[in-house]
């Protein structure tokens, strides 16, 4: 392993030391292998690393904390079965660092809040408990019993359960969050909210409209099968890299694919694959075969404009376009939405919305008529907008028309980033779970949860801002980088009584913190999980909804450590006692045994145990799948959707904040983004040349961002570098979190209550010029 770098904040690279290099137009290759070896084996031993890689995502191996894409049937799975970004977290977390009391003697927290997210993560594994007093600076050693203790008795001294808050992030297994989730509702609280409020929100709320289920319905050999996919707001080749293998094997069954982004990234225009011959050697394969480069927040204008098209053909062609037997026998509200769509339809605001010829628009619309399988994949770039659910509801309308919604090769499919983040949500961790399911609990377990609908991310900030959130506990995550609005998210945080992270690394939630704060160390998906009935694995549900075991299969990095569900367990039976019948000391001891109370509760996981231990897991029903909608009206229902689009005053921009390739979630790895072109800075802003001309800046300018809104609160994010980037005209992009402070916490999506990351008006104001 290589010398760990020092822990010395003064030796904190400083300062703008941003190259640019043209961006890459393909993606992996023999560099993502490189790359990715060289900073697992900066982090791991050699031995560590290789027992990590061999092992993950592989049957009875460690399933990959970096995102959720789903795993080859255990048949067809290679011996690498893991991309760059995965190899490098893995290994993150599996680093030989470590933390201990010493380091926290020698930092203070107000040291810890002035340093980077990079080194934060640089430091280690955090190995035992700390806490930092209140009127303390700094952190100091507890035992678990004290800390649990402590918790417990500052929960139990609540006016109401209702001012505490359990957060979770999408890395805690299906085993943790539903003892979390438990715990809470028994403690007699819904506030739960979750990474999912912050990036699928949108999605999980349009398809729950539209078609009566939150989640997507295709599979990897949908995917493989469809004749045309189009992605939409999304980078796989930064953000799950393994989706190229899977357009890769569609380009090679004849299928097409379309980009629609407002950044022409690397992994979507040509993919080299390094487990072939043509991906090493040869020029590998072209991705999208068309790239239609839309401005920020004119997808739900695309949408508009392709339905529109297609009634017209329907018109000029009757039953050979749309599929009437699907929409009068499965759907509701078709006449009432073409009626609506027609009326308000106009093509010069399509245009303008969305940046595109009416040429690009009728292409794809060409397309959409020649293809019986279609499959539709967004990301965040779709989620993020005021207009995010509409836009969603509109892209179901064209899968509705067709009738291709529930068939094989087709189908929404809603790319979720974050490991476990749909698996979170079966578990119960939504904080307005259906009153079926809390009835279902409380039978279960002999208690009444509570029926009033909690908090979610950003009601639990404006909770706490208000003094009515006390105690604060994160399982996993780091919260306050991954918010809108940073400072006021901060302050929020410091207000409270006590805030507990349950973590693996260091990160900047740890320095915002409240009056008392504990640090509470937990063990890595990477590593055995040795309990009273022995070794334990947990499990995992795929974006796709797949449903898997994970086993550890490294030591802990310290004998201090204890599993989340331990954690959880053994706190739920100090702050509740008796009150409930749940047996938190078994749940502790045998995950089995939490497993078989899941199976009583969460609809389609019965025989738990005996189906997830089969190779592969297996796979959730999805009603839609079966010709069920379960909407109030039993159909799929079309939805009415007002033309909106983004606009921003003269001499201003749209700005939408984006991950660079060497990162994960909110935590940057290095400052550079190979892809992209960036390397040695986190603080650029890619801009359209035309718009640089515009403006009267120049590439390289340093400018401050503000950001522009009608509260009237000034948002800047100060001193950034232009860059002139292929970006759409009148649109921006910058990396988070850095540049989370422009968002508001009050700029939501109508209906799901997302931050609206992907659509910030901002205008630029240029720095003097160094001397």
């Amino acid at each position: 392993m290589k010398r760990p770098p020092t822990d010395d904040l003064a030796e904190e690279p400083t300062g703008d030391r941003a190259e640019v290099t043209p961006p890459k137009t393909w993606a992996a290759g023999v560099p993502a292998v490189t790359h990715a070896l060289s900073y697992a084996l900066a982090e791991a031993s050699p031995q560590t690393t290789g027992k990590t890689l061999l092992h993950l995502n592989q049957v009875g191996g460690i399933d990959c904390p970096g995102c959720a894409w789903p795993d080859p049937d255990p048949g067809h799975r290679t011996k690498n079965e893991y991309c760059e970004n995965g190899a490098k977290h893995v290994n993150d977390e599996a680093t030989g660092r470590r933390i201990t009391a010493d380091f926290f003697r020698r930092h203070s927290v107000a040291q810890l809040a002035a340093a980077s997210d990079q080194w934060l993560n640089q430091q280690g594994r955090l190995t035992e408990p700390m806490v930092k007093r209140p009127g303390a600076d700094h952190y100091e050693p507890i035992s678990w019993h004290d800390a649990l203790g402590l918790i417990a008795t500052e929960l139990q001294a609540l006016d109401t359960p209702d001012e505490a808050a359990f957060y979770t992030s999408g890395r805690a297994s299906n085993e943790a969050a539903f003892v979390l989730q438990l715990f809470a509702r028994a403690f007699g609280t819904n506030n739960l909210p979750d990474c999912s409020n912050m990036c699928h929100e949108s999605s999980g709320a349009a398809l729950h409209a539209s078609l009566g289920t939150g989640k997507g319905n295709v599979s990897l050999a949908d995917l493989h099968h469809a004749d045309l996919i189009i992605t939409l707001g999304q980078n796989p080749g930064t953000n799950h890299p393994r989706m190229l293998s899977a357009l890769e094997e569609n380009k090679r069954r004849g299928g097409r694919i379309v980009a629609v982004n407002p950044l022409p990234e690397a992994g979507l225009l040509r993919f080299k694959n390094p487990q072939k011959p043509r991906g090493v050697i040869g020029q590998g394969v072209q991705i999208a075969d068309d790239f239609l480069q839309i401005r920020l927040g004119g997808d739900l204008a695309l949408f508009q404009a392709l339905n529109v098209l297609l009634l017209e053909a329907e018109d000029t062609a009757p039953g050979t376009v749309l599929d009437r037997e699907f929409i009068e026998t499965h759907t509701n509200g078709f006449a009432e939405y073409a009626a609506h769509l027609r009326a308000g339809f106009s093509w010069p605001e399509v245009l303008e919305a969305t940046g595109l010829t009416r040429y690009q628009i009728e292409q794809l619309a060409g397309l959409v008529l020649r293809s019986e399988r279609i499959v539709l994949c967004w990301a965040m770039g779709l989620t993020q907008h005021r207009h995010a659910v509409p836009t969603i509801r509109e892209a179901v309308n064209l899968l509705l028309m067709r009738g291709i919604v529930g068939k094989p090769g087709a189908g929404a499919c809603p790319v979720r980033g974050h490991s476990n983040v749909q698996g979170d949500r079966t578990m119960g961790v939504w904080e307005k779970m259906p009153q079926e399911f809390l009835d279902d609990l409380g039978r279960e377990f002999s208690f009444t949860p509570p029926a009033e609908h909690g908090l979610d991310t950003v009601d639990t900030i404006r909770a706490m801002r208000e003094d009515r959130i006390k105690v604060f506990l994160a399982l996993a995550g780091n919260f306050v980088r991954a918010t809108p609005d940073s400072r006021a998210t901060e302050e929020a945080m410091r207000r409270c009584r006590l805030t507990v992270q349950i973590s693996t690394k260091l990160n900047r939630s740890h320095a915002v913190c409240g009056d008392t704060a504990l640090i509470l160390p937990t063990l890595g998906r990477s590593e055995r999980d040795r309990q009273a009935s022995g070794e334990q694995f947990v499990t995992v549900e795929d974006s796709m909804s797949a449903v898997h075991a994970s086993y550890g299969h490294v030591e802990p990095a310290s004998a201090l450590l204890l599993s989340e569900v331990a954690i959880l367990s053994r706190l739920a039976r100090r702050t509740l006692g008796d009150r409930v019948d749940v047996p938190w000391e078994g749940f502790e001891q045998d995950y089995g045994v939490i497993r078989d109370r899941i199976a009583r509760v969460v609809p389609g996981f019965e025989n738990f145990n005996l189906r997830v231990a089969k190779p592969g897991g297996f796979t959730l029903p999805n009603p839609v799948n079966e010709g069920v909608f379960p909407t109030p009206s039993g159909k799929a229902e079309f939805s009415r959707n007002d033309f909106t689009m983004l606009t921003a005053p003269e001499g201003h921009l749209i700005l939408q904040t984006i991950r660079s390739h060497d990162q994960w979630n909110t935590v940057p790895y290095t400052n550079n983004d190979r892809y992209r072109g960036i390397h040695g800075s986190r603080r650029v802003v890619l801009i359209n040349r035309a718009d640089l001309d515009a403006l009267g800046l120049a590439d390289g300018d340093r400018v401050d961002l503000v950001s522009v809104w009608d509260d009237g609160v000034e948002r800047r994010a100060e001193d950034f570098r232009l860059v002139g980037y292929p970006t759409a005209r009148g649109c921006v992009a910058t990396y988070f979190p850095e540049t989370n402070v422009l968002v508001p916490l009050d700029s939501v999506a109508a209906v799901s209550n997302t931050p609206t990351s992907k659509g910030v008006v901002v205008r630029l104001e240029p720095l003097p010029a160094a001397s």
